[in-house]
């Protein structure tokens, strides 16, 4: 691929992935450990993520097992999860800590899903975003004479294949996403 279309490409393929982080902490009634990618716990004064300082598992569908590696770490976990928006109340036994996910119920499934479909967008609207500035670039280079005009013409099209490319993987996975959640 041209140099002048890779920096293109990463930036576009940084808002896919932005959009893949934001779909993980969304929870569809399943528990899945990355609900708790964005929490931080005070360890010896460094905000530390959950699963560096505890083990993370998932005995079953709908629970998620946290055992910190310290006993003191207990009491910093749970405030942590308690002061932050996932909306379950942590249970704890004096040595793990249980997060129950409860059923979603049909409205919040169809919340969530409206949700998801916003990011979708917001995420098609960054890619057509990065394209627009590649295709502002590439005329700037155009007037500069520093490219041909067939060069630009093929450049503006190679761009406008790549944003193809996200904006389609972007709607695959807003459609897989919404399946997952609107599952019972």
């Amino acid at each position: 691929m041209d140099e002048r279309l890779q920096v293109y490409n990463d930036k576009m393929q940084k808002s896919f992935n932005n959009l893949m982080e934001e779909f993980g902490s969304i929870r569809a009634g399943r528990a899945n450990p990355h609900v708790l990618d964005k929490l931080r716990v005070d360890y010896y004064g460094t905000p530390t993520p959950i699963q560096q300082v505890a083990n993370v598992s998932i005995p079953e569908a709908r629970l998620i097992q946290i055992q910190p590696w310290e006993g003191k770490m207990l009491k910093e976990i749970e405030k942590a999860i308690q002061v932050s928006d996932l909306g379950i109340n942590p249970t704890n036994d004096g040595k793990t800590i249980r997060l129950v996910f409860p059923e979603l119920t049909e409205e919040r499934r169809k919340e969530l899903t409206k949700d998801v479909k916003k990011k979708g967008e917001n995420a098609k609207v960054a890619v057509r975003n990065i394209r627009r500035d590649a295709n502002d670039a590439f005329k700037k280079m155009g007037k500069s004479s520093d490219i041909s005009e067939d060069e630009m013409k093929q450049l503006e099209e190679d761009v406008q294949k790549i944003t193809d490319k996200f904006i389609a993987e972007i709607d695959k996975s807003v459609e897989e996403k919404s399946k997952e959640i609107l599952t019972v």
